[in-house]
């Protein structure tokens, strides 16, 4: 059972047609994978892995997230303000009023990004051998703030079970 199916299954769809487009990021996460199972001793069947194991794959989920930063499963957000306000850059805004914006094309901004916003780049969400969080409100793709998903984590473990399953048995 998938939590938040839909936005999972829309985000492996990308993730593995931007791994097709990029073999060497696949083959990247392959080795990573063989590497986290060749260190498994108590493995009863070559297919399981245990929670620890997808802690291990920083370079998988280094991949799932810089595919969601260039497809976002929830393109588009919108927010009320429940009172009165005043955003970072000065605007007012008013009690009740509606901000929508797009998680889609703050991926997708180089001021944001750098240059190589166009790029399928994992490399950008590690430094030092691991994950590297950027600012939560610059990588909106799972909210922020109070409003952060509860369910991130879960996602990521769903996202990096499908993923090795299906990489380790498909081309």
């Amino acid at each position: 059972i998938i939590a938040g199916r839909d936005t999972t299954s829309v985000a492996l769809v990308w993730f593995f047609w931007l791994v097709q487009k990029h073999p060497e990021v696949e083959k990247r996460i392959l080795r990573e994978i063989r590497e986290i199972k060749r260190k498994l001793t108590t493995q009863e069947t070559e297919d399981q892995f245990e929670a620890e194991d997808f802690r291990e794959m920083v370079y998988l989920q280094a991949a799932l997230t810089e595919s969601l930063r260039l497809y976002p499963s929830v393109p588009m957000e919108m927010k009320q303000a429940l009172e009165d306000d005043v955003l970072p850059d000065g605007t007012r805004v008013k009690k009740g009023a509606r901000i929508h914006y797009s998680v889609y094309s703050m991926g997708r901004i180089e001021s944001i990004w750098g240059k190589d916003w166009e790029e399928f780049k994992p490399e950008r969400w590690i430094k030092e051998g691991r994950i590297v969080s950027e600012d939560q409100f610059k990588y909106v793709v799972f909210n922020g703030g109070p409003r952060l998903c509860v369910g991130k984590k879960f996602a990521y473990t769903q996202m990096k079970m499908v993923a090795a399953a299906i990489l380790m048995r498909y081309s």
